[in-house]
């Protein structure tokens, strides 16, 4: 059995050492007073977890401790990890995953680890038996194809590809066809990520999600969303052009091992209502957790 838990340990590591340590240290006293809570929001936010948010946050924790009459620091602690669970528990949207082959249709700028996250989910679909497709539907660059085609031969993955300059939405369909074909549990389709504020960039999406469903109407079942952690902030503004374009379902956040600001999760969960299905936690192939907000803060707290 895999622990979450674990790897979600090692996926916030940096982030734990530089900012979340010292806030669970902030409850190591007896009371709090106001200097207390204007260290809390200095180091939430020092976290990246972002003005707005950690007004809400702090705001919430507040309203616990007037109502409850929480005065000692340890209960106070302890509301603050539940209000972070419940900012973090995002109501996942509905999703037919009995749907076989299950297609994921994975979106996200170049330089995210879009391609490396669909390595990862791979491998995880793999490691449980399951025969997986993956469509090579960044046509724009050749590079895109031979790096998709390089981890499906690591994961023992089968990859659909076309020429460079391929039309993405045929790519799409070949790859959902194949998957009929061989009887395979799970589609992933990689995507180009340029220029995500162009139109026709988007235009181009809304043909791959459109080309899915001719197989199956419910197809895409999940639109994944792969976001770099490192990115911060800048995250946000990437998801939020993805989301009206063609609707996210889920985010896959990469390279969280990566930062010291993982506290980014908590924004992108209040800011862009949308559940975070996984963490990237490290560079190898096994390196991926899939998100459990109690798991997550137990870590921050542990």
């Amino acid at each position: 059995m895999v622990d979450w838990l674990k790897k979600t340990e090692l996926g916030i590591r940096r982030s734990k050492e530089a900012w979340f340590n010292k806030i669970a240290h902030l409850f190591d006293q007896g009371s709090i007073g106001n200097e207390t809570w204007d260290e809390l929001e200095e180091l939430l936010i020092s976290a990246d977890i972002g003005i707005e948010t950690t007004d809400k946050l702090v705001d919430r924790v507040k309203q616990q401790v007037r109502i409850n009459r929480l005065a000692e620091a340890s209960q106070v602690k302890s509301a603050l990890k539940e209000e972070m669970v419940n900012l973090l528990k995002v109501p996942q949207k509905p999703t037919i995953s009995d749907s076989v082959p299950q297609v994921i249709l994975v979106v996200g700028v170049n330089g995210s680890g879009k391609t490396t996250s669909i390595a990862k989910l791979a491998y995880g679909f793999a490691s449980q038996g399951k025969r997986v497709v993956l469509a090579a539907a960044d046509t724009f660059r050749a590079a895109a194809i031979n790096q998709l085609e390089y981890w499906g031969k690591e994961v023992g993955a089968e990859v659909i590809a076309h020429q460079p300059g391929g039309d993405p939405g045929a790519v799409a369909f070949d790859a959902i066809e194949a998957a009929y074909n061989r009887y395979a549990q799970a589609v992933i389709i990689d995507t180009a990520g340029r220029l995500h504020t162009k139109f026709n960039l988007m235009e181009e999406l809304k043909k791959i999600k459109r080309a899915a469903a001719k197989h199956d109407a419910s197809a895409p079942h999940q639109i994944l969303l792969v976001i770099d952690a490192t990115t911060g902030q800048n995250g946000l503004t990437q998801a939020k052009y993805f989301t009206k374009a063609i609707g996210i379902t889920d985010i896959f956040l990469a390279k969280l091992d990566g930062t010291a600001k993982g506290g980014i999760v908590f924004a992108i969960c209040d800011a862009l209502n949308i559940p975070i299905a996984y963490i990237g936690t490290g560079e190898k192939l096994g390196d991926i957790a899939l998100f459990d907000a109690e798991a997550f803060v137990n870590a921050i707290f542990s």
